[in-house]
C-alpha cells in the first residue's frame, strides 16, 4: 500500500499534525526512518524526503518560519482568506509585500483594494513612510494631492526660550 505524499507539506511527509509537539514530530520521524531506511529495503527518495522534513521541523526557529510561510501559502494567515490561490499569487506579485502587521504577505495594491483606510494610516507611520509613493499610487492619488491633503503638523506647546 502506497501513501500519497505531498512533498510541499513537511507535516504530511512526517504524517503529523501541524500543531504537534516537538516530541511527537521527533517520534514520527524516528518511526518512519526506521521503517523506510534504505538499509531495510526502503526507497531512498522517501528517506531523503523524511530527512528534509526533519531538518526543517527539528529546530524551533526554522519550524516557526516554515509555519508562517505555510499559513501564507495556504491563505490561513490572511484575514479574508481568498479561495482562489492563483488570483492571490498574481495580485501579490504586482507590488511591494508588507512584512509586518495584520496584512503581512499582502502587496500594497492588494491592501488598497481590501482596506484603503489601513493604507491611509500606514502612510503616516514611520514604517509606512518609505512606501508612501506606492501607497499614493495604489490609492489613485497623485503625490502633490497627497501632500496637500496631509494634516498640518501641530506645533509643540513646549517651546525653547
Amino acid at each position: 500500500m502506497t501513501i500519497a505524499m505531498d512533498p510541499a507539506d513537511l507535516y504530511r511527509v512526517l504524517q503529523v499534525d501541524p500543531a504537534a509537539d516537538h516530541e511527537v514530530v521527533r517520534a514520527a520521524y524516528r518511526a518512519l526512518a526506521a521503517k523506510y531506511h534504505p538499509d531495510v529495503g526502503g526507497p531512498a527518495d522517501r528517506m531523503a524526503a523524511l530527512n528534509g522534513a526533519w531538518r526543517v521541523l527539528c529546530e524551533p526557529v526554522t519550524r516557526a518560519a516554515y509555519d508562517r510561510q505555510r499559513r501564507l501559502r495556504d491563505g490561513g494567515g490572511r484575514w479574508d482568506a481568498y479561495g482562489d490561490a492563483a488570483a492571490t499569487t498574481s495580485a501579490r506579485s504586482t507590488g511591494t509585500l508588507l512584512e509586518f502587521g495584520r496584512y503581512a504577505g499582502w502587496s500594497i495594491p492588494e491592501v488598497a483594494r481590501h482596506d484603503p483606510d489601513f493604507l491611509e494610516w500606514l502612510a503616516r507611520t514611520p514604517n509606512g513612510r518609505r512606501h508612501r509613493e506606492e501607497i499614493d499610487e495604489a490609492l489613485g492619488r497623485s503625490t502633490a494631492t497627497a501632500t496637500a491633503s496631509a494634516p498640518p503638523r501641530q506645533r509643540s506647546r513646549l517651546r525653547r526660550r
